[in-house]
């Protein structure tokens, strides 16, 4: 089997606490094979990354640092900018409800001077009239800037999303939250807002956000004041039975929070900052223990984007037609087959190419046989000719001194007249000897001469006889039978007391004569309702 190379899958992640973030995560292991991290400022209230040279810079060094070869695939992931759930009307098709969406966000502060780059995912909904539609956005600029910065590097982009989906994603990934069949909450917090996504299962059912200013330069109870105020009447309109509390900065310990909170049910907590003791997962050996704690779940949630998809409790993609020109150049080109669009990524074409092969296979089997079965049939056939073949061949050679030139005509019909000389004798009799009112209705010239015929009168089969005796004396055929042809009588002649054959005929009811003239050893057959006449009459 042929094995084709997996290209490397990098994740990068933007976090306030740990700055830049870059590693690289076994899937099926669950392992983080290489981490590294390095300082980045963020301006949070800009939802921007402060100085985007720095960035590339920056992100150059912790590529290399982690060995990723040309040519690698990135997913990034960024702090969440805007990020809503809403109803629209079931008929909007997705080009409609993305310009509903970025009219609807044109009076939103962070996009005043900058058009959204939008990612859509449709969410579980039981009307029919509405679909439950949840978004994120984030500045356009800000993406184009990252995709472009990402290809001058040498990689290839495949995803850009936020800490709202990608650190779920990790959470659920590492074990460090399981979904309930009932309703359950996720509520995480950085230094800007509380953020709490209502869960059904897998499914995500509702989003809340409350901004929030906290700090160092404000103590520690005063801290906690503030996001207790802002998640507790949150909590009171949300029922559920399952709350994770995930504390993603290093101002808000979650095992202290949790103590603080107005919530009836059971309450898990997650440490996502300095206060966390263990890593989310298993740690290469080659990875400082101290290192592998600041191992992000929004970096991890980046690191699996692509292989966690099929599982992933809610996913989206900023790098998408959004951003005009800079995704479309990147992408491969497309062929429709039906209704499905199918890209020609090199996974893809090597699953066309397998499928291609596989037809091709079956195509050259099928003919194979086909033409197994038509060769044999052709070659008995030509067995055959060949057979035919060789007779003749074998004909022409005995009689290859056989020519056109030693062939006489008169010669072959004087030796056919000598040795047929008496049926051309009988031929000739019965053309030139047969009388008037007499007809044949036999004539046998093999072994044996047997002559059998009819006549209205005695006189023409008694003439007929003799002529036939005459033209060769040395044969030895007589008339061995004379018979009458009778409808209903069976007289015979010598009962008669007349020697007038007319009367006879008249008397026997007989319409003609029947007669034999034969050499053979026993008399032939004659008709059962004929009257034989005695045998001395014929003598």
């Amino acid at each position: 089997m042929i094995n084709f190379k997996k290209k490397t899958f990098i994740g990068v992640a933007v976090t306030p606490e740990n700055g830049l973030e870059v590693a690289q995560v076994d899937f099926d292991t669950r392992c983080v094979l290489k981490y590294v991290n390095a300082p980045l400022v963020y301006d949070s209230r800009q939802r921007i990354i402060t100085d985007l040279d720095t960035f590339k810079e920056t992100l150059l060094d912790l590529l290399m640092a982690v060995g990723a070869p040309a040519g690698s695939e990135i997913a990034v992931s960024i702090p969440s900018v805007v990020f809503k759930i809403n109803n629209y009307p079931a008929n909007y098709d997705e080009q409609y409800l993305y310009s509903v969406i970025e009219e609807d966000l044109s009076n939103h502060t962070l996009f005043k001077n900058d058009r959204p780059g939008i990612a859509l995912c449709g969410l579980k909904s039981e009307s029919i009239q509405f679909n439950n539609i949840a978004y994120s956005a984030v500045q356009q600029q800000l993406l184009i800037e990252i995709a472009c910065i990402i290809k001058e590097l040498g990689h290839k982009l495949i995803a850009i999303d936020t800490s709202v989906t990608t650190s779920l994603n990790a959470l659920f990934y590492s074990g460090r939250i399981e979904p309930i069949v009932a309703n359950w909450l996720v509520l995480t917090i950085d230094n800007n807002a509380c953020r709490i996504l209502s869960m059904h299962d897998h499914n995500l059912i509702d989003f809340f956000e409350e901004i929030i200013t906290i700090g160092e330069v404000l103590g520690d109870e005063e801290n906690y004041s503030i996001v207790k105020e802002a998640i507790n009447p949150l909590l009171s309109k949300l029922p559920a039975k399952c709350l994770y509390v995930v504390s993603k900065t290093n101002i808000i310990q979650a095992e202290k929070l949790a103590e603080m909170l107005d919530f009836k049910g059971q309450i898990i907590y997650q440490e996502g900052n300095c206060f966390n003791t263990v890593p989310h997962i298993d740690i290469a050996p080659e990875i400082e223990e101290s290192l592998g704690k600041r191992v992000s779940f929004d970096v991890i949630g980046a690191a699996i984007y692509s292989s966690f998809e099929s599982f992933s409790l809610v996913q989206f993609n900023l790098f998408n037609e959004s951003l005009g020109y800079i995704y479309t150049q990147e992408q491969p080109p497309t062929i429709k087959i039906g209704q499905n669009t199918i890209k020609l990524t090199t996974e893809n074409l090597i699953k066309i190419f397998m499928a291609l092969s596989i037809v091709v296979v079956l195509v050259v089997v099928l003919s194979t046989a086909i033409l197994t079965t038509l060769t044999k049939q052709n070659k008995e056939k030509i067995d055959q000719i060949t057979q035919e073949i060789a007779k003749i061949s074998a004909f022409i050679k005995k009689n290859k001194e056989v020519s056109s030139n030693i062939f006489d005509e008169n010669d072959e019909i004087r030796t056919g007249l000598v040795t047929n000389k008496l049926i051309y004798s009988y031929f000739t009799i019965i053309g030139t000897e047969t009388p008037k009112k007499l007809w044949l209705t036999k004539l046998d010239l093999g072994d044996y001469v047997t002559i059998e015929g009819q006549a209205d009168n005695l006189e023409s089969i008694f003439s007929f006889s003799k002529n036939i005796k005459e033209y060769n004396l040395k044969s030895d055929v007589k008339l061995q039978k004379l018979a009458l042809a009778s409808k209903s009588s069976s007289l015979k002649i010598d009962e008669l007391e007349s020697d007038d054959a007319d009367l006879i005929m008249s008397n026997l009811n007989a319409d003609f004569y029947e007669f034999s003239i034969s050499n053979a050893p026993k008399s032939l057959n004659l008709r059962k309702d004929c009257s034989v006449i005695d045998e001395t009459v014929v003598q």
